[in-house]
């Protein structure tokens, strides 16, 4: 039993077949995160169960006996909480924990979460993701932007392909944990924004996915 328990333990991850994602994302957003397009979603996030901030935090208050306090006040603190969490959780080598005003943002280098010679993702990818989905069950009443980034060496198709399916093999994986896809907004950006020198290490850090949290209001 122990010796089973172990191999299931030690187990590569392997996303499903690709013919299925569209069944594990139904719901999702294929478009960038911002303001418009989150006031679109936010009919179909709350009849899929989604909640916002203000509902749990009357909840709360109604719970414990909390006061309550205005929308902004409450998704500051609400995010900043996460952001703890999630800096507290993530402290391995290529990964970041970042603010961008309210929102959150987790900086993945594509080596830390996916297999060096095919496009999965890795044993210890699937762990920090797992760590991550833990954490954003418990943070539910956030958006997810899930974007895929790849260097500047390939042409605009192959790397709008390469950053797509980045973007949507961590979206997936975390809709297998538990992740409302009427939550995410997955998107490919290929070689645009990035954030290192376009030289041998600089490459390393652009391709990246990076999971941009925004509060539900």
């Amino acid at each position: 039993m122990f010796l089973c328990f172990g191999i299931a333990a030690c187990a590569s991850y392997h996303s499903p077949d690709r013919s299925t994602w569209g069944t594990y994302l139904r719901g999702a957003s294929f478009d960038d995160m911002n303001e418009t397009t989150r006031t679109a979603k936010r009919p179909v996030y709350l009849g899929a169960g989604g909640k916002t901030i203000a509902q749990i935090q009357h909840s709360n208050t109604l719970e414990y006996g909390d006061k309550a306090t205005n929308d902004t006040t409450m998704a500051v603190s609400y995010m900043s909480n996460l952001e703890f969490a999630l800096y507290d959780a993530l402290r391995k080598p290529g990964i970041s924990v970042q603010r961008a005003g309210t929102d959150v943002v987790v900086i993945l280098v594509r080596d830390a979460i996916m297999e060096l010679s095919v496009a999965d993702i890795s044993s210890d990818g699937a762990d920090t993701l797992k760590t991550i989905a833990k954490i954003l069950n418990e943070y539910d009443a956030t958006f997810l932007e899930i974007a895929g980034y790849t260097d500047a060496t390939r042409d605009i198709h192959g790397a709008s392909a390469l950053s797509t399916d980045m973007a949507m093999r961590t979206a997936v994986f975390m809709a297998q944990h538990d992740i409302l896809p009427q939550r995410m907004f997955i998107v490919g950006r290929g070689s645009a924004r990035p954030i290192a020198a376009q030289d041998d290490i600089g490459r390393l850090t652009n391709r990246r996915v990076e999971i941009r949290i925004s509060p539900a209001r």
